[in-house]
């Protein structure tokens, strides 16, 4: 006689994300060019604008003193760093700083910095106090990060002990001084793992944190991170838009589905300070298929991210080393994403990791064109349609697997899932249904 053994899964994330990220959105905030001053005390009068857009975390962009030997433009990247545990007194002082993270808080969000782990600045004081924790070409010099540009910057060498613990100690004290809550890391695909995963461990001894990767990789979830990157997700929708071949991006949905880890989150976005200073901007990239694109970030499982700016119709490249303020004003896209977040701070379905629902596949008779799925969590659910075409389209749709009275996000009409047989999307035209419990 057989028995059978039940078996239960081994969920693949084993860090435990904080209770706050559960329908959370992020937020990334480039001081120096978020107002014409420039400055935390400056940033600090948007904080109430911003939460009611529907933001959750807000992530600064490095906000340490920049390197002056090799500096590009006349300001220089904030992504070399001269002292890990100073601010830069462009945007104000470590008080200035304290009182920001307060404000935050205050209104019920959080805030992740961004942090520079690979590399630092050619005049840190550490190439003079520890020029050992670099690394060194076959001459024996400092050396930038093969491969890339980074002529302002020398990469470190993490087979040494004493730069780990060092880079530790900075990464625990701004948690532990100043109160924030985790950190975006910059390239984190070249620090090594186990780096990291000491790293997390050290930072939830002091509270729960936050935690974004600077890459798309899964390993990084397990211990590490709560969140990578989705370049691809960007590249497939450029595609889809600019190329007419949606395949790809139905593609990236059945990756996303059977191969990412069920409690991992993937950054979905439009925009960050990268695509925006070296490859253009939301309109230039997205054209007339903008609006479609935003959708999709918000309904596909992931955290959705605004790019401060974007919110306002920002339709130009800032500028990365030299000062260019963000123009403000009422927009469209603003609107749009304040819509989109209510619905995913409302809708389970949508909330992130695995407190939201998969996505399953709707077929219908325009694969090549638009794309359709469900995702349905603890009786929320939402059916998303959108049309990845410039050319109308009737959609044909198989029966959802979700049932019962939806509403129409946006005309705000209700549907019976039961009847909903044929949709018309107009060019780059979306639906978006949801049934709340």
């Amino acid at each position: 006689m057989s028995s059978i053994i039940s078996y239960v899964p081994e969920e693949y994330v084993e860090i435990k994300h904080p209770n706050w990220t559960q329908n959370a959105t992020i937020y990334q905030v480039n001081i120096r060019q978020f107002t014409p001053e420039g400055t935390f005390r400056s940033f600090e009068e948007h904080l109430l604008r911003i939460k009611e857009l529907g933001i959750d975390i807000i992530w600064l962009m490095p906000i340490h003193p920049i390197g002056i030997k090799g500096r590009k433009g006349s300001l220089g990247s904030g992504y070399s760093v001269r002292d890990y545990f100073g601010v830069n007194e462009e945007f104000g002082t470590l008080d200035d700083f304290k009182h920001l993270v307060n404000s935050i808080h205050d209104l019920g969000m959080y805030i992740i910095l961004d942090w520079v782990a690979n590399h630092s600045a050619l005049d840190n004081a550490l190439t003079t106090t520890h020029p050992e924790w670099y690394s060194r070409n076959k001459s024996g010099n400092f050396m930038p990060t093969p491969w890339y540009d980074w002529d302002d910057i020398i990469e470190f060498n993490y087979d040494n002990a004493g730069l780990r613990e060092y880079m530790t100690g900075a990464l625990t004290f701004w948690v532990r001084e100043t109160g924030i809550d985790g950190y975006r890391c910059d390239v984190a695909g070249f620090v090594p793992l186990d780096f990291w995963e000491n790293a997390r461990r050290e930072l939830d001894n002091i509270k729960p944190v936050f935690m974004l990767a600077e890459w798309e990789s899964r390993d990084l979830l397990k211990k590490s991170f709560d969140m990578v990157y989705s370049w691809s997700l960007w590249e497939k929708m450029l595609e889809a838009i600019n190329h007419k071949n949606i395949a790809p991006l139905v593609e990236w949905m059945g990756h996303q589905t059977k191969a990412f880890p069920r409690d991992g989150i993937s950054m979905s976005f439009i925009e960050n300070h990268d695509k925006n200073a070296w490859e253009g901007n939301q309109f230039s990239n997205f054209g007339d298929g903008l609006e479609a694109a935003i959708i999709l970030t918000v309904m596909v499982k992931g955290m959705p991210l605004i790019y401060g700016g974007q919110e306002a119709g920002l339709a130009h490249s800032l500028k990365f080393f030299d000062k260019d303020s963000i123009h403000w004003q009422e927009s469209r896209i603003g609107e749009l994403y304040k819509s989109l977040f209510q619905l995913k701070h409302l809708n389970r379905a949508l909330w992130n990791a695995s407190s939201g629902g998969d996505m399953v596949r709707i077929n219908h008779n325009h694969e090549d064109k638009a794309i359709a799925f469900s995702r349905e969590k603890e009786g929320h659910a939402i059916l998303a349609m959108v049309n990845f075409s410039d050319e109308t389209v009737c959609l044909n749709l198989a029966n959802p697997d979700c049932q019962g009275e939806f509403v129409d996000w946006f005309s705000k009409e209700t549907v019976e899932a039961e009847t909903l047989s044929t949709v018309n999307l107009a060019p780059w035209g979306y639906k978006v249904l949801s049934r709340v419990a």
